[in-house]
C-alpha cells in the first residue's frame, strides 16, 4: 500500500516537472521575435496557464489512480494515506478561476498599454486601480450568491426492511434483486412509496462554489466551441488534403497570384495606418474596433494564401525536397484527419447512447478504458486522458474556426514563432476556462470509469445538486447543444468545406 502511494506521488511531481519544461518550451518557441526579453510577468502567467490547465486535465486519470490504491485494502483506514484529491482538486480549480477571471485580464492589459517600445515595463496606476476595483466587486458578488443561493439539495430516500433467517442458497436475478421474507424479493430503495422521499439541503462551500460557477461559464464556451470543434478539426484536416496544391505552378502564374497578393498587401497596410492614426487621435469607438477586427482577419487570410502560393512554387536549390515535404506534410494531415474522425464520431456516440439516454443504452468508451486496463494498467488511464485532451483541442479549433466566420469574435492564432504575448494569454485564458468544463463533462460521461472518485463527488454530485444550477445538467442543456452544433458543422462542411476558397474581392473598411 505505502509503495503504491509513494510511486503515485513520485510520478505525480515527474510528470508536473516535465509539463512545466514543455510549456516553457512552446513558449520559446511560439513567441513573437518583439516579445523577446520583455514582458516577463505575462510569460510566467502563460507558463503557468498552461501547466494548471494540463496538470488538471491528468489530474482524472491519476484520481482514478489514486482510488485504486486501497481497492484491496485489508482494514477501513487504508484510503486515508492515499492522495487528498478532493483538496487538491479544490486547490487546482481556485487557481484556475483566478487566474481566467484576474491574473489573465490583468496580464493582457498591462502587455497592452504598459509596454513601450523600449520594453521596458510603465504600470499605469489608473490601470491598477480599474483591476483592483473589479476584482473586489467580483468577489464581493461571489460571496453574496454564495451567502444567499449557494446551498446543495440532495433528494434522499428513507429505507427500513425487517430482519430475516440467514438464507442456505444465494440465488439473485432481474426479478429476485435483494433476500426477503414472506416471498418479497424487492429491495426496499424499489418498493419504498413516493412519500419516503426527502430533500436534504446542506450549504455548499465557497470554493465549491466557485468552482460550480466558474464550471458554468466554462460550460457555455465549451458546449458552443466544443461542438463546432469536434466536427471542424478532423474534417479540417481531410479537406485540406483534398484542397491540396496538385502540381508546381509555372513561373507566369506565380508572378501574376505574387502582384495580386502584393495589391492586397498594400490595402491592408493603407488600412492599418488609417486605424492606427485613428487610435493615436483618441477615436477608438465601436466602428474601430470592427474595422481593427476586419484587418485581422483579412491579414490572417492573406498570410494563408502567401502559404499556399509558396507551397505551389518551391524555390531555392531544394525544391524538389520542399515539394516532397509538402505532399508528406498533407499525406499526414489526411491521417490524423481520419483518426481524429474516428475520435469524434466516437465522443458523439458515446454521448447520445450514455448521457442522452435514460437509461444509457450501453457504457461504451468505459468498457473500452476498462478493457485496456486489463491489458495493461496505464492503457486504459492513457486512453482516457487522451480522450479529455482531445476536446481541449476541439474548443482551440472551434475558437479559431468561429474567428474566421465572425467579425464579433476576435481571432488570436497560436503561430510558430510569431506568436504575440496577448494571443497567448487570450488562448490559455480560453484553454483554462475550458479545461474545467472539460473535466466535469469527462466526469459525467466516465461515471462508470471514474466511479467513486473525489472529481465526481465534486462535478458529478455537488455540482449538479446546486440550487439553481441543477436544470442545467438535470436537461443536459450543455450536451444537446454540443451534439447540435457539431451536427449542424458537420453540415457546413460536408457542403462547403471541399471547395477552394475564392479571392473575396477589393478590402474595404466600414465607414
Amino acid at each position: 500500500m505505502g509503495d503504491f502511494n509513494l510511486a503515485l506521488v513520485i510520478v505525480a511531481i515527474v510528470v508536473c516537472v516535465l509539463v512545466c519544461i514543455f510549456n516553457v518550451y512552446l513558449l520559446v518557441n511560439y513567441q513573437h521575435p518583439d516579445d523577446k526579453n520583455q514582458a516577463y510577468f505575462p510569460k510566467f502567467v502563460v507558463v503557468l496557464g498552461l501547466s494548471i490547465a494540463s496538470i488538471s486535465i491528468l489530474m482524472l486519470p491519476a484520481d482514478v489512480a489514486n482510488r485504486q490504491a486501497c481497492r484491496h485494502a485489508i482494514y477501513n483506514g487504508a484510503c486515508n494515506l492515499t492522495l487528498p484529491m478532493k483538496d487538491l482538486w479544490l486547490a487546482i480549480y481556485i487557481l484556475d478561476a483566478i487566474l481566467v477571471f484576474f491574473v489573465i485580464p490583468f496580464a493582457m492589459s498591462v502587455d497592452e498599454e504598459n509596454y513601450d517600445i523600449d520594453g521596458e515595463c510603465h504600470y499605469a496606476a489608473e490601470t491598477v486601480d480599474l483591476h483592483t476595483f473589479g476584482h473586489s466587486s467580483c468577489l464581493l458578488f461571489l460571496g453574496l450568491c454564495q451567502g444567499l443561493v449557494g446551498k446543495v439539495d440532495f433528494t434522499v430516500r428513507h429505507l427500513s426492511s425487517a430482519t430475516t433467517s440467514f438464507p442456505s442458497s444465494w440465488d439473485f436475478s432481474s426479478s429476485v434483486q435483494c433476500i426477503g421474507g414472506s416471498g418479497v424479493h424487492q429491495c426496499s430503495a424499489y418498493s419504498a412509496s413516493p412519500s419516503s422521499e426527502t430533500t436534504w439541503t446542506m450549504r455548499a462551500t465557497f470554493p465549491e462554489y466557485v468552482v460550480a460557477l466558474a464550471t458554468i461559464a466554462g460550460s457555455v464556451l465549451f458546449s458552443i466551441f466544443g461542438g463546432v470543434g469536434i466536427a471542424c478539426l478532423p474534417l479540417g484536416l481531410i479537406f485540406s488534403f483534398i484542397r491540396r496544391p496538385k502540381a508546381v505552378i509555372t513561373r507566369s502564374q506565380y508572378i501574376k497570384e505574387a502582384t495580386e497578393l502584393g495589391k492586397k498587401a498594400r490595402e491592408l497596410k493603407k488600412a492599418a495606418d488609417a486605424l492606427h492614426q485613428e487610435e493615436r487621435s483618441g477615436s477608438k469607438g465601436r466602428k474601430w474596433r470592427k474595422n481593427m477586427k476586419a484587418v485581422e482577419k483579412e491579414l490572417l487570410l492573406l498570410e494563408e494564401d502567401v502559404n499556399a502560393l509558396e507551397e505551389m512554387y518551391p524555390q531555392g536549390e531544394k525544391a524538389e525536397t520542399t515539394w516532397a515535404m509538402t505532399i508528406l506534410g498533407y499525406l499526414a494531415k489526411l491521417v490524423l484527419g481520419v483518426l481524429g474522425l474516428i475520435v469524434s464520431v466516437a465522443w458523439v456516440a458515446h454521448i447520445v447512447i450514455y448521457l442522452l439516454i435514460d437509461p444509457p443504452f450501453s457504457p461504451f468508451l468505459n468498457e473500452v478504458f476498462i478493457k485496456l486496463d486489463d491489458l495493461w494498467g496505464l492503457l486504459g488511464t492513457a486512453a482516457f486522458a487522451f480522450f479529455c485532451f482531445y476536446l481541449l483541442l476541439a474548443v482551440v479549433a472551434g475558437a479559431m474556426m468561429l474567428g474566421l466566420r465572425l467579425v464579433f469574435i476576435t481571432i488570436h492564432p497560436m503561430k510558430w514563432g510569431a506568436t504575440l504575448m496577448n494571443s497567448f494569454l487570450f488562448n490559455v485564458g480560453l484553454i483554462l476556462l475550458s479545461s474545467i468544463s472539460v473535466i466535469q463533462f469527462c466526469s459525467t460521461a466516465f461515471a462508470y470509469y471514474a466511479q467513486a472518485t473525489a472529481a465526481q463527488e465534486i462535478f458529478s454530485h455537488t455540482l449538479q445538486s446546486l440550487r439553481g444550477i441543477k436544470y442545467l445538467y438535470k436537461y443536459n442543456v450543455f450536451q444537446i447543444a454540443f451534439i447540435v452544433l457539431a451536427g449542424l458543422t458537420f453540415v457546413y462542411y460536408a457542403a462547403f468545406g471541399w471547395r477552394r476558397k475564392k479571392p473575396s474581392g477589393r478590402f474595404q473598411l466600414s465607414s
